[in-house]
């Protein structure tokens, strides 16, 4: 369930307005759309431009088991659960995003619409991106690791989510112009919902009620999925769905309070996970939420 509460306390240019406006919010919505277009071309340079020079998006990577079987192992690394984690920096994201790709990985992102939130006076802005990431994971015919498989299994996990874009607008002394330029600083994801998509149509895997209740509702099937490939998967990314009908999530708010700093001209965004306390955890700014069903909330 989503909630009906405004999570944005600050209200930004982010339609209509001065034609500079205009045309900022066109330029960050086309920096927003460069990450599915380039990324999953493997278009890199172009994805790198897209960015400062020092960048940064919050990931998380995953351990391979030694135990897994061979074609598992080609699956291993996805950003899938990305945020709340350390965060990397863009040269050793696109680093990491190539090895995965040679292994194997099938990564997909679908744009569903982007908007803009602009404060001129500052130059920042936080674009806004509705997407479906999707993944293929194929569960290889049975062996001595799972003999009940007679076919392989392959399926696909869709996660709506959405991407936000920290921006500024920098010098760019090389560009040639002496203009300055939109950039990217940080991205972030805040999950909505997820589901198996059978890839013949009929054929999915099933998870128990208690390997799909260890995330949250936003990805708890990416998080059962990810599991079986041996991930250890954070249990507190920023959702919009609370534990209770019109409830909100913390950490979906504690994001939009990081959006409106940055808009706001802060200059270091602290977007890394919650640390954990006996009384709860607590969050960049300090503030505490109380533990409740291990679920992030």
């Amino acid at each position: 369930m989503t909630s009906p509460l405004d999570p944005q306390l600050g209200m930004y240019s982010h339609v209509n307005g001065h034609p500079a406006d205009i045309l900022d919010r066109l330029t960050i919505s086309e920096l927003c759309k460069g990450w599915p277009v380039y990324r999953d071309a493997s278009e890199w340079k172009n994805f790198r431009s897209l960015f400062c020079q020092e960048a940064y998006v919050w990931t998380s990577k995953s351990k391979t088991s030694s135990t897994l079987p061979g074609q598992w192992k080609a699956d291993i690394f996805t950003y899938f659960h990305l945020a709340w984690s350390k965060r990397q920096s863009i040269d050793n994201f696109i680093k990491v995003s190539k090895e995965g790709k040679a292994r194997g990985d099938f990564i997909m992102h679908r744009e569903c619409g982007t908007c803009v939130d602009l404060n001129p006076r500052t130059r920042r802005a936080v674009g806004k991106m509705k997407a479906t990431i999707t993944q293929r994971f194929t569960i290889p015919a049975g062996g001595d690791d799972d003999p009940g498989v007679v076919e392989p299994v392959v399926f696909d996990v869709d996660c709506d989510c959405r991407f936000h874009f920290f921006c500024l607008k920098e010098e760019q002394p090389d560009d040639g112009y002496g203009l300055p330029e939109w950039k990217v600083r940080y991205v972030k994801l805040i999950y909505d919902k997820d589901k198996i998509v059978p890839v013949d149509g009929k054929t999915a895997p099933t998870f128990s009620k208690e390997a799909l209740r260890r995330c949250p509702e936003g990805y708890q099937y990416l998080g059962a999925a990810q599991r079986m490939l041996g991930h250890d998967i954070d249990e507190f990314l920023p959702t919009i769905q609370g534990p209770e009908k019109g409830a909100a999530h913390r950490l979906w708010l504690d994001m939009y309070e990081k959006m409106g700093q940055w808009l706001d001209g802060d200059d270091d965004i602290d977007l890394s996970s919650p640390v954990l306390s006996d009384k709860g955890f607590a969050n960049g700014n300090g503030h505490v939420h109380v533990n409740g069903n291990g679920n992030g909330w």
